[in-house]
């Protein structure tokens, strides 16, 4: 059996702060189907508190947060 790669849409918003990092997640994760996942790459700390717990209030899933260096993160989520 063949080993499933699930593709991911990304989304840069490095440079944003609250509460555009949240919003401009939201419409990007309308453009997905249900079960798609998203990484968002973040560069405002608060974001990377703030978005995921929103977006898991929502339904979707908050499949990990990785900190890749000095105030960056990529948040991974799987649309609900």
């Amino acid at each position: 059996m063949q080993d499933m790669v699930i593709m991911a849409t990304e989304l840069d918003l490095r440079g944003e702060v609250c509460p555009y990092t949240f919003v401009k997640t939201k419409l990007k994760l309308e453009e997905l189907e249900s079960g798609e996942e998203l990484i968002v790459t973040f560069n405002h700390a608060p974001a990377v508190e703030n978005v995921p717990r929103s977006l898991k209030n929502e339904g979707h899933k908050i499949l990990g947060i990785e900190e890749k260096g000095d105030h960056l993160w990529k948040v991974r989520i799987r649309k609900a």
